[in-house]
């Protein structure tokens, strides 16, 4: 198997461990306290090193969730975490092993990881429930503005993000 072929594969396999669809996410933790799904937002919410998680539904139908990770090895403790590792194998039992973000340096920079997934069409031709899955990963460049507040976490250091508040722009203050 070729290594890009490869590395998607674990890709798709970090993102089904982060995401399986919003509608699941709402009905996650109650299916959590019966035995079924873990809840996965809760999971990375409780990885040390997690600064923030968001979830959301784009215009297209893709389910997305944010996660704000303080470091490689943060964003590491989630993926060799029980809970990702058991969703991952459940999903993919027969991914072979691989060194995670190899090609990512480890220096102490935040990561963001954006797992995406569009949730199969019925009577698809696919034996998932997904159509479409991808694991991003980005890094904050220097700069922006932030008026009243950031879509990242509070305590994600944005190095030169220009923080205005509301309240200078006429806005209330919240």
């Amino acid at each position: 198997m070729k290594h890009t072929t490869v590395r998607q594969l674990v890709l798709a396999t970090l993102l089904t461990a982060i995401v399986n669809t919003p509608t699941m996410l709402t009905t996650v933790r109650a299916q959590s306290a019966a035995g079924g799904f873990p809840d996965l937002v809760a999971g990375l919410k409780a990885t040390p090193g997690c600064l923030g998680v968001e979830t959301a539904r784009t215009a297209s139908g893709k389910q997305v969730i944010f996660a704000w990770f303080e470091n490689k090895k943060a964003a590491l403790a989630w993926y060799y975490s029980d809970m990702h590792r058991a969703v991952a194998k459940g999903f993919f039992p027969n991914a072979a092993e691989r060194t995670p973000m190899a090609d990512i340096p480890d220096d102490g920079q935040p990561i963001m990881a954006i797992a995406s997934l569009t949730p199969a069409q019925a009577g698809g031709d696919t034996k998932m429930p997904f159509s479409q899955i991808a694991i991003e990963l980005y890094r904050p460049l220097p700069g922006g503005l932030a008026v009243g507040g950031q879509f990242a976490p509070a305590n994600m250091i944005v190095p030169g993000l220009r923080g205005v508040p509301a309240s200078a722009l006429g806005a209330p203050a919240k």
